[in-house]
Order: structure tokens, then C-alpha cells, then sequence
């Protein structure tokens, strides 16, 4: 007999008595587990196993089969359960494999063969209850992309500003102290400003208030840090009157000299000074006076220095604007220039463009046999603009006698012309000088047939003449169009074949 493979990793217990959709036969059921029979194999007492369970009943060795004992038939050596007298039992695999089977998950509405279940279904189910492996709580199978992506708490992510990874519930936290975290400025409004440069910015922000450098002698204000310039121009004599105070008290405070053998502090400078050996009293006190005058002075002359510097700085920044200014107004006027060039091309591509449109449309309905046929749309607007005087006359596309014969067109007046306007439809056959004239005839001698077609082949209106070869009308034209002969089609409006033949031609 053959024995039975123990190196397979993947086996499973027997398959679920409920997934069968008929009531299962106990040949069908595995000893052990009780369950339908999954890859059985049957043992030399003639039970049945599957071989996952079989394995484990024999995995410390041969034992005795439970099944004969409680069908009092044991028997040794038969009734022993040993890997090497077990074979696989395929005869009851096949019948097990075509059994009917369903899904057991809720909402699932799969029906098969077991086999089908095994091979397909098993495993694969999306209504199926599978257990997270990080969160440890149950979802349905086709839930647990979205589960892993955005419902887990203890899935990892990366955080997409520093690219640290950190699990979920650690999200908020890590956001308080990421260094790579956007915020926005209150002042500015800037957005996207990481953590670790926001203190850069708030120092450089032109729109961050500060108070003024001069607030320690009164001035009150409160400026944006991008005008803090504009205002120590603005106020220079604001300043300085704050500043006069300080200076007049010093300068009382120095008039009143302190005896010899004392050091004395000044409280606006920050200047010690002692008294003079060999000095009397009344000159000592007229030199610290003296001193403390200079001093004054030399702090005011460096007060407007610093203001000097500042109207120089200023100056430049004006003289660097308006140099700006010019070089942007030269690069308008070039990019203007380059404008109307780009213009004037435009036109003449528009112009270009409009004269191979009429070429292609001269084309599209041209004929080399002398037979045009000129189909009139829209004819009742087209009237109307006639009638209107908006738009007299229309010329239809050229058209010639052979290839290289006579060019001619057709004419149309839709309110008449001459002695027919306002009564009468005028057709006029005109000449137009074609390319190859040199090589034709002249005067034109063909016959002109001209005919108004009725749509339903019933009254057609035909008329045709020969022209006058003594006329100058019929000789070799020399501007492009010349009229040689004109026909008029006389139509009563008031007839029902007049008006039949407008509704026609529309």
C-alpha cells in the first residue's frame, strides 16, 4: 500500500457539514473530525480519515482506531492506525468532489460542486469574516484593503511631511512635535511654513507687529516689521522731541555737580566720572558741566548720523526703484512692439487663410464639362436679405467649358434686377478671364442653356441662347469678371408655379 505524504504544509480539517446543500452519508464523514471527508485517505480497518487528521492521530505513532472500538469490532492488528498501511482514498474523493455545495457566509449567494468550493471559493469569499492581524478585529474579506488603509488603528503609516513612520493612534501626537509639519502665519497668512523654520519666518515676517526701537523714550507705536523703516522716517521729528526731555534733564542734572571725593553715575549714558586731583571745587564742577554738555552732543551727533544713514539708504532704494521702473516701461514698450508685429502677422495669416478657404471652396465645386449644377440652401433668408438690400446679388462658384477651356459663373439677383427688380428672379451667365484665354477662340460663340430645376421633376424652366459675336460683351475679358450676356427668368410671384418653384429651391 501507499503510504501516506506527511510533507504537506497546507492541509486542512474537513470541510463543514453545512456547505453541502443535500443531506451528507456517513461514508462522506471523517472519523475524527467529523466533517466532510477533505483529501480522505482510508486506513487498513477500512475508516476513513482526512489526511489532516489522519496525520495528527499518527504523528507520535501508530494508534488504536476509536471508530472500530465503538463499533465493538476491533481487531489487532487491523484495527491499528499506521501511516504506512493508509492509502489515499480517490474513489471517495471523487464522489465527495461532486457533491453540491453553498456558501456559508452571510450575503453570499455562491452555489457549486465541492470541488468548485475547494479549488475556487474557499479562502476567497469576500463576504468571509477574517481576522486583522494588527488590530486583531474581524471585517469581511473585500473590506480588508480599505480596512488596512484607513480604518485600522494599528496600521503604520509613513508621515507624509518627515517620512517618519508611526502607527495610527500616534498620529496627532507625532503632528504636535513633526518638525516638517505645515503651519501658517497669522500675520502674513503664509501657509506650508515647516515647524522648524516658523521661528525664522516670525523674526523676518514683514507683516509681524513689533514695538519701535524708540519706545524706551515714549514713542508708543506698534509697525509691521516690513514698514519699520517707513516709520523711522516718518516720525524722525517725533523722535527727536521724545528725545529732548532726556536730553534737557541731563543736562540740569549736570549743572548740579557732585562734591569732590565722590563717583557719580550717569543715568543716561551709563558714563562714571571722578573727581580732578589739584583741582578747586568751583572749576571741578564747570568741567563736569563742560563734559557732560559734550557728551550730550556727541550722542545727538550719532542719533543723526544714524538718521543721515537712513535718508541715504532711503535715497538709494529710490534711485534703485526708478531705474527699475524705467527698465520695466522699455520691456513694456518692446513687448508692445512685439505685439502688434505678432498682430499684423496674425492678419495676414487670417488673409492668407480666407484666400485658400475661397480657393478650396472653388475646388469643391468645380466641374471641367461646362454642366454646373448651383444648388441655392437657405433660399427665404437669402430672399429676404435681397429684398432688404442687404445683399443683391450672389455669384456661384467658377466652373469651365473643358480643362482648358473658358471660365465662366452664374449671377443670381433674388429680388429681380433692372426692369424685373421686385417682380421677377434675374440669372445673369457671365465670362470671367480664365488662365488659359490665349489659347481659346473669341469672341464666345457656345450655346448657353440655362434651366431652374424643379426638385420633383415636374415643371422645369428652361431657356438658352446664342451670343451676339458682334458684341464687346462676348470678347476676351480682361478684368476677371465680365458679364457677356444676362437672361432674365421671368417668375409672377403671384403664380402657384412661381411659388412653387421658391419653395423648391430652398
Amino acid at each position: 500500500m501507499a503510504r501516506i505524504s506527511l510533507d504537506c504544509p497546507n492541509s486542512l480539517p474537513g470541510i463543514p457539514l453545512s456547505v453541502l446543500s443535500v443531506p451528507m452519508e456517513n461514508k462522506y464523514k471523517c472519523q475524527q473530525c467529523l466533517q466532510v471527508l477533505r483529501k480522505p485517505v482510508q486506513a487498513q480497518c477500512g475508516h476513513r480519515f482526512c489526511v489532516h487528521c489522519f496525520k495528527q492521530l499518527t504523528s507520535s505513532g501508530p494508534k488504536p482506531c476509536e471508530a472500530c472500538r465503538e463499533e465493538e469490532i476491533y481487531e489487532e492488528p487491523t484495527s491499528i492506525l499506521n501511516g504506512n498501511e493508509a492509502f489515499p482514498d480517490n474513489a471517495a474523493g471523487r464522489e465527495i468532489a461532486s457533491l453540491p455545495a453553498r456558501c456559508l457566509n452571510q450575503g453570499c449567494s455562491w452555489t457549486g460542486s465541492i470541488k468548485d468550493y475547494e479549488a475556487q471559493h474557499e479562502g476567497r469569499c469576500e463576504f468571509e469574516q477574517i481576522k486583522c492581524e494588527a488590530c486583531q478585529n474581524f471585517i469581511l474579506r473585500m473590506e480588508k484593503d480599505r480596512h488596512n488603509e484607513r480604518e485600522c488603528e494599528a496600521r503604520t503609516l509613513n508621515c507624509k511631511y518627515c517620512k517618519v513612520t508611526f502607527n495610527f493612534k500616534d498620529i496627532k501626537a507625532h503632528d504636535e512635535i513633526c518638525l516638517k509639519f505645515p503651519l501658517q502665519c497669522k500675520d502674513c497668512g503664509k501657509k506650508k511654513i515647516p515647524r522648524e523654520k516658523f521661528s525664522d519666518h516670525s523674526r523676518s515676517c514683514a507683516k509681524s507687529k513689533s514695538a519701535c526701537p524708540f519706545s524706551e523714550v515714549g514713542c508708543k507705536a506698534v509697525i509691521e516689521n516690513g514698514k519699520l523703516t517707513d516709520h523711522e522716517h516718518s516720525s524722525t521729528m517725533e523722535h527727536l522731541r521724545l528725545l529732548l526731555p532726556m536730553v534737557l534733564t541731563m543736562a540740569r542734572v549736570r549743572t548740579e555737580a557732585p562734591g569732590l571725593g565722590e563717583w557719580q553715575e550717569d543715568s543716561g549714558l551709563g558714563l562714571y566720572r571722578a573727581p580732578e586731583e589739584g583741582v578747586p571745587m568751583g572749576a571741578g564742577a564747570s568741567a563736569h558741566v563742560f563734559v557732560a554738555a559734550f557728551q550730550q552732543v556727541n550722542a545727538l551727533e550719532n542719533i543723526v548720523c544714524v538718521l543721515n544713514r537712513e535718508v541715504e539708504r532711503s535715497s538709494l532704494t529710490m534711485e534703485a526703484f526708478a531705474h527699475q521702473h524705467r527698465l520695466d516701461q522699455e520691456k513694456i514698450e518692446n513687448l508692445s512692439n512685439k505685439v502688434r508685429q505678432l498682430e499684423r502677422t496674425l492678419a495676414m495669416r487670417d488673409l492668407q487663410v480666407s484666400e485658400t478657404e475661397q480657393v478650396v471652396r472653388e475646388l469643391q465645386f468645380c466641374t471641367y464639362d461646362g454642366i454646373f449644377v448651383w444648388k441655392i440652401s437657405d433660399f427665404s433668408r437669402r430672399r429676404q436679405d435681397a429684398v432688404a438690400g442687404r445683399t443683391p446679388a450672389m455669384f456661384s462658384p467658377a466652373f469651365y467649358s473643358s480643362k482648358y477651356g473658358y471660365k465662366m459663373c452664374l449671377r443670381l439677383y433674388l429680388n429681380g434686377d433692372g426692369t424685373g427688380r421686385g417682380t421677377h428672379l434675374s440669372l445673369f451667365f457671365v465670362v470671367m478671364r480664365g488662365k488659359c484665354d490665349a489659347l481659346l477662340k473669341w469672341p464666345f460663340s457656345q450655346k448657353v442653356t440655362l434651366m431652374l430645376l424643379d426638385q420633383n421633376n415636374r415643371e422645369h424652366i428652361i431657356d438658352a441662347f446664342r451670343p451676339d459675336v458682334t458684341s464687346t460683351s462676348f470678347q476676351r475679358p480682361i478684368n476677371s469678371l465680365l458679364i457677356s450676356e444676362f437672361l432674365y427668368v421671368c417668375l409672377c410671384l403671384c403664380t402657384n408655379v412661381a411659388m412653387k418653384a421658391q419653395k423648391q429651391w430652398c
